[in-house]
């Protein structure tokens, strides 16, 4: 059986945390960023078909009370505009609760720029949604 490429976003309004993972190792690690501007989408669809993603992981921020917020809307507008591409990859949320304090906290004294913050988070996601989802 073919393994599966798995792609986790960590969407911010500048920049959008990547990590990657495959369904046979299904280890996350943090595989950069992309500026979340114009070209965004564009940079996303290379990088989904250049690895063959099948599953793309997106951070879902919520309050402390587990409530959506104003950030909420800009990640589900964006994912609704991911799932515009023409890409056959499912698109699946997975709660981000904390995931950039402790992405923080793994490269304390590590951090070249925030998007390494950006990419750690997605791994952590990623590996967040590798473990529910066995």
């Amino acid at each position: 059986m073919k393994a599966k490429n798995f792609l986790a976003l960590d969407v911010g309004e500048k920049r959008i945390g990547l990590a990657m993972a495959d369904s046979q190792v299904r280890i996350a690690v943090p595989f950069g960023w992309v500026a979340n501007d114009e070209r965004a989408m564009k940079e996303l669809a290379e990088i989904m078909l250049r690895h063959d993603i099948s599953l793309v992981v997106v951070g879902y921020p919520r309050n402390q009370s587990g409530e959506p917020t104003q950030q909420t809307e800009f990640v589900v507008d964006f994912v609704r505009r991911l799932g515009q591409l023409d890409i056959d990859a499912e698109i699946a949320y997975q709660d981000e609760s904390l995931t950039s304090v402790q992405a923080e906290q793994r490269l304390a004294g590590k951090i070249k720029d925030k998007g390494d913050i950006d990419a750690e988070a997605a791994s952590i996601i990623l590996q967040d949604y590798l473990e529910v989802h066995g």
